[in-house]
């Protein structure tokens, strides 16, 4: 379903999340876009929530198993979160309530954290701030390891939002861009043609720098392994600023400590956060932030936008923005 009805007054329930976590802002734009007679309600937690959910029709948050089961009246979901890892349980999936998010609204943030670890390892800038003063005496050497994203080609597995804008990225800095994804999809940013995920291993074997840019589901869980990396070009980059579960963490450290790869700039990571001792803290070819590539201060208002245009949608009839299709898992 891509709508849903809303032809009278409605229940609303606004959840402060950690992409929301001041919805005050937009109480009133929120008010003034659902039907008349209609109630808008405000919960600062997940545990606030939970009794405000029996009359629930429409939430603006985060539904878990547990919350689903005290929303008997739910009709629509608008999640503030860009992975919907939390909604893919049965219930939830084979119910008539809509989902909906910010499909298409993050890539742009998830880009410059991305190619901001890409130019920490390219250019050598996160060992020179490990260094600290120290550097000076490892200049020469920086230097001799530095690279430059002229003429080097980007393969972007995935080319929804945060694909489009990484390989915009990548076309300022003057690379070549190659994609692939699993359903038909516009070239674009110097993308010549989108090619089926069936010539993702000749994706793997051109590109000097492949960025994931895919959500996680039963087919990309656990994706990267040993056979995976090994088919990737020697001294090349991966990035990865979506899902960590796509990329094993055990078979990532022997590419990275064999040298097979160059370098690996992270946002994410499997079984976050990782245990203080993990290699890819210490490995001098890895740059890594702590799943903060989601933060942007135009972010909840993009997604509130969102979510009221679809408040209007559903009382012209129109289709909704953003739905997420609850058996593809995106």
């Amino acid at each position: 379903m891509d709508r849903i009805d809303l032809t009278g007054p409605t229940n609303v329930l606004v959840m402060q999340t950690l992409t929301l976590p001041d919805a005050s802002p937009f109480v009133d734009t929120i008010t003034q876009a659902v039907p008349a007679g209609s109630t808008v309600q405000v919960a600062a937690t997940m545990r606030d929530a939970a009794p405000l959910l029996g009359e629930a029709e429409i939430v603006l948050g985060i539904i878990n198993e547990s919350l689903y089961a005290q929303a008997p009246n739910l009709r629509w979901v608008h999640a503030t979160a860009s992975g919907i890892d939390m909604f893919m349980f049965d219930d939830f999936i084979n119910s008539d309530v809509v989902l909906t998010g910010e499909k298409g609204l993050v890539g742009g943030h998830l880009a410059d954290t991305g190619f901001g670890l890409l130019l920490a390892l390219t250019r050598q800038i996160h060992t020179a701030i490990k260094l600290g003063p120290d550097a000076w005496n490892h200049r020469v050497d920086m230097r001799m390891r530095e690279i430059e994203l002229e003429g080097l080609t980007m393969g972007v597995l995935g080319f929804g939002g945060t694909g489009r804008a990484i390989a915009k990225r990548a076309q300022a800095f003057g690379m070549r861009n190659i994609a692939v994804d699993g359903y038909p999809a516009n070239p674009d940013y110097g993308v010549e043609e989108v090619w089926g995920l069936d010539r993702t291993d000749e994706l793997l074997a051109e590109s000097d720098v492949v960025a994931v840019c895919l959500p996680l589901t039963d087919e990309t869980n656990a994706m990267f392994d040993d056979a995976t990396f090994a088919k990737m070009k020697r001294g090349s980059f991966i990035v990865n600023v979506t899902r960590g579960e796509i990329i094993q963490d055990e078979p990532l450290v022997r590419a990275l400590e064999s040298g097979h790869l160059a370098g690996a700039a992270l946002d994410v990571a499997p079984g976050e956060p990782l245990p203080s001792d993990h290699p890819l803290f210490t490995l001098p070819n890895v740059a890594m932030t702590p799943h903060t590539a989601g933060a942007s201060q135009l972010r909840a208002g993009r997604n509130v936008d969102r979510f009221v245009r679809n408040l209007r949608a559903a009382q012209s009839g129109d289709p909704f923005e953003g739905v997420v299709d609850k058996h593809a898992g995106f």
